[in-house]
């Protein structure tokens, strides 16, 4: 039997979308042939002929769960081309068992993430691969988010394509529905950061001159475009920094003022935010 390199099995991967043990035993049962391997692996039902790397999987199914403690959560994005896919439910029992695994083993990245074992000897890379000959259709693992606090809230949508994860600074029981109206508040309004103060520099850069672009185009002298563009950011700290924004269920007060009124030193720490 010809001897198969990890590369060749890779290069049929990318070709079919199939999972990698399935490229290996086509690529064996064929001689390293290609196109034999191809065929090979469509009369098993493993993989299309068509190449889908160039499709998009702009479907998919969003999932976040946290730990029993709540000290620590994920949230992962498991796509595909179609929502008649993404509803089915072995799509659905892939994902959470990804998100699960992810929880347990808690890797820093997606591609540790992917490199984990799903069952046995097959990866969750391999796993994710093989659907793409089941479905037919481009799977991918395209985002994977972990988060750690004194105390983590979930918020899944009903159709599976938003999920968000939020930390507190502090753990209480009586803080649940509070983490549940705040991460659907960042749901709702997508916030760019917890705060103004980690609020990325270079959105700060591209405000400021989105900002004295508009006023120079309004006729404004020189002299006050930064002024005015200064002025514009705060606004946009306002309406796109989590704590600064009102809050959806009263706008009377904004999210840092409501949680306040919980407990005087309740803040948000970070979040996590996927949606399709």
């Amino acid at each position: 039997m010809v001897k198969i390199a990890v590369a060749d099995i890779q290069k049929l991967r990318e070709l079919t979308g199939a999972g990698m043990m399935d490229c290996k035993k086509a690529l064996e049962e064929s001689n390293g042939d290609y196109e034999a391997a191809q065929d090979w692996l469509r009369k098993k039902g493993i993989a299309k002929a068509a190449k889908r790397e160039e499709r998009e999987a702009k479907e998919g199914v969003v999932i976040a769960i946290a730990n029993a403690d709540k000290t620590r959560g994920v949230v992962v994005s498991l796509n595909c081309e179609t929502d008649f896919a993404a509803r089915n439910e072995s799509f659905v029992a892939i994902t959470t068992k990804i998100a699960d695994i992810a929880l347990e083993n808690f890797p820093e990245t997606l591609e540790a993430l992917l490199a984990l074992p799903y069952e046995g000897s097959v990866s969750i890379a391999d796993k994710v691969g093989e659907q793409n000959g089941i479905i037919g259709e481009k799977i991918e693992l395209s985002r994977y988010e972990p988060l750690t606090g004194a105390q983590i809230l979930t918020y899944n949508h009903s159709n599976n394509k938003r999920s968000v994860l939020v930390a507190f600074n502090k753990s209480d029981d009586t803080f649940e529905q509070a983490g549940r109206d705040v991460a659907m508040q960042i749901a709702a309004m997508n916030p760019v950061s917890v705060s103004r103060d980690d609020v990325d520099p270079k959105i700060i850069e591209k405000e400021i001159e989105i900002g004295k672009e508009l006023a120079r185009n309004e006729g404004k002298a020189e002299e006050m475009l930064e002024k005015i563009a200064l002025g514009r950011l705060n606004k946009f700290f306002q309406e796109s920094t989590l704590l600064s924004q009102k809050f959806v269920k009263n706008n009377d007060v904004t999210v840092d003022q409501y949680l306040k009124s919980l407990d005087k030193e309740l803040t948000v720490t970070g979040f996590k935010h996927i949606s399709l």
